[in-house]
C-alpha cells in the first residue's frame, strides 16, 4: 500500500490505465477492468450519450474507477477546450485527457496546441493529462503550463509497435518532476513491464488488449507486467556490463583437490 500513484489529489494503487476504443462490444469493457486491476479508464467524450445507455460507453465502466474523458477528435486547443468543458458539464468530473492531433496519417500530438490547451484547463481546475510527442522543452512547458502529468507516445497510436521512443522516454523520466505515463503504442505485456522497469510512472493501453483474441485474458497479463516491471524497477536491477562475470569462482577448485 506504500507505492502509490498520487494524481489530482487521488491515491491509485493501479498503474495501469485503460482505454476503451476498438472493442469487438462495449459488454466486455467490465470484465476487462476487472482483470487488469485498472482505475482510470479513459473514454472519447463522442461515446458518451447519457440519453442512450445502449449507445454510452460510459455506462460499462465500474463505477469505482475514475472516468477520464479524451479529446479524440479536436483539431486544435479551442476544440479540445470546448470538448473538455462538455465533458465536465456532463457529469464525467475534472479529469481529462488532452489528445490534438492534425496530422491524419500518423495521429501524432500536436505538442504546441496540447500546451496551450493544459495551460487554459489547469487554470480551470481540471486535472489535465496532456497526450504528446516526447520532447523535454515540450514536457517541461507542460509542467509549466499545470500539467498533471507528462504522457509521452510509445509509438504511433494503435500500432502495437512497442516503445520506440524508449531513449526519450528515459530523458523525461530523468528530468521531469511530474509523473510519466507511456500512452500509445505498447503492444505486448513484455514492453509494459519493459516501460516500468525504466521507471515510468504508469502506462496507458487499448488497442493491444481491444484487438487480442481473448481481451480479458490479455487485460490480466498487461495488469501482472505492470506490476511485475514496477517491482523491479524498486528492486534496483543490476549493472548491465560489457564483459562477463561469473557468478562462482572459476580457479583453484579442481587444482586444489589434488
Amino acid at each position: 500500500m506504500g507505492d502509490m500513484l498520487k494524481i489530482g489529489g487521488q491515491e491509485l494503487t493501479s498503474r495501469l490505465f485503460l482505454g476503451t476504443g476498438k472493442f469487438s462490444s462495449n459488454k466486455l469493457i467490465p470484465d476487462v477492468v476487472k482483470a487488469s486491476g485498472a482505475q482510470v479508464v479513459t473514454v472519447a467524450l463522442r461515446r458518451v450519450d447519457m440519453e442512450y445507455e445502449e449507445e454510452n460507453i460510459a455506462a460499462f465502466v465500474p463505477k469505482d474507477c475514475i472516468l477520464m474523458p479524451n479529446t479524440s477528435g479536436a483539431r486544435n486547443s479551442q476544440e479540445a477546450v470546448r470538448i473538455a468543458r462538455l465533458a465536465k458539464a456532463s457529469g464525467c468530473g475534472n479529469w481529462v485527457k488532452i489528445e490534438i492531433i492534425t496530422d491524419n496519417r500518423y495521429l501524432l500530438p500536436d505538442n504546441y496546441e496540447t500546451i496551450k490547451a493544459t495551460e487554459i484547463l489547469a487554470a480551470e481546475g481540471f486535472v489535465v493529462l496532456p497526450y504528446m510527442s516526447p520532447d523535454l522543452m515540450v514536457a517541461k512547458r507542460l509542467v509549466d503550463a499545470g500539467a498533471a502529468v507528462v504522457m509521452p507516445l510509445g509509438s504511433p497510436i494503435g500500432s502495437n509497435r512497442g516503445l520506440k521512443t524508449k531513449e526519450l522516454v528515459r530523458i523525461l523520466v530523468e528530468e521531469i518532476s511530474l509523473p510519466i505515463i507511456v500512452d500509445a503504442g505498447i503492444g505486448r505485456p513484455s514492453e509494459a513491464a519493459e516501460a516500468m522497469e525504466m521507471g515510468v510512472a504508469a502506462v496507458l493501453v487499448n488497442t493491444a488488449i481491444a484487438t487480442a483474441g481473448d481481451p480479458v485474458a490479455m487485460a490480466r497479463a498487461f495488469g501482472m507486467a505492470v506490476e511485475a516491471g514496477r517491482t523491479a524497477y524498486l528492486s534496483g536491477p543490476g549493472d548491465i556490463l560489457d564483459i562477463a562475470r561469473a557468478s562462482s569462482p572459476l580457479t583453484g577448485f579442481l587444482r586444489d583437490q589434488e
